[in-house]
């Protein structure tokens, strides 16, 4: 029985494995009152919403209808066009660590995310580690995001690299299932600690 292919390169989401990302962290500044502020993220400005831009709606199309359907949060929803960055508290424990010490290794490095492609403008330039990646696949600008069939097959064009030699880190389940489906290994991002031991069964890191 033939060993299975060798993996030889590590593909990053961004969210929650590389950065932490909560809306509160922005709105939280805007509004005092801890009931409200779960309300207008589960109502207003939601992740549910957000994801129109991840899969590359413009905000000036999502911003203004937003505005009309709730008038009384039209700075808020402004806000949140204007001042993206503040929706991310910090790095995710741990994770660039591990991203400097693959690089120190030599092994290739590649991102794919579900980002809007106008906040990645305005995120990206702060965050020199993914100075560190060889490419970065950002559903705004492709106009698909995971799980889609068609996010991966752009990645792996653009990585060059089969399916079956990359690893994807994601916090979401289902997005790991569409990768493995393809023929990716997988794993689901729950902690920097597991995912080093991960890594180094598979030989990157010792």
């Amino acid at each position: 029985m033939s060993e299975a292919p060798k993996v030889t390169a590590v593909v990053f989401d961004v969210g929650r494995v590389l950065i932490q990302w909560d809306l509160r962290t922005l709105f939280g500044k805007l509004i005092s009152d801890p009931e409200e502020l779960e309300w207008f993220v589960t109502h207003v400005v939601s992740e549910q919403w957000h994801h129109q831009h991840d899969e590359g709606r413009p905000l000036a199309d999502m911003v203004p209808e937003r505005i009309a359907e709730f008038p009384d949060y039209a700075d808020h929803i402004r806000a949140y066009a204007t001042r993206f960055n503040e929706t991310v508290p910090g790095p995710v424990v741990g994770t660039h660590d591990i991203v400097r010490r693959l690089h120190a290794a030599g092994v290739p490095i590649f991102g794919l995310t579900n980002f809007g492609h106008e906040f990645w403008g305005m995120f990206r330039p702060t965050e020199p580690i993914f100075d560190l990646f060889t490419d970065i696949v950002v559903s705004g600008t492709e106009k698909v995001a995971k799980p889609d069939p068609e996010i991966y097959a752009i990645a792996e064009k653009r990585f060059g690299i089969p399916p079956e030699r990359l690893i994807f880190i994601d916090d979401k389940a289902e997005n790991i299932a569409a990768a493995t489906v393809r023929g990716w290994q997988g794993h689901v991002f729950t902690s920097a600690e597991i995912l080093e031991a991960d890594l180094i069964a598979h030989g990157f890191l010792v």
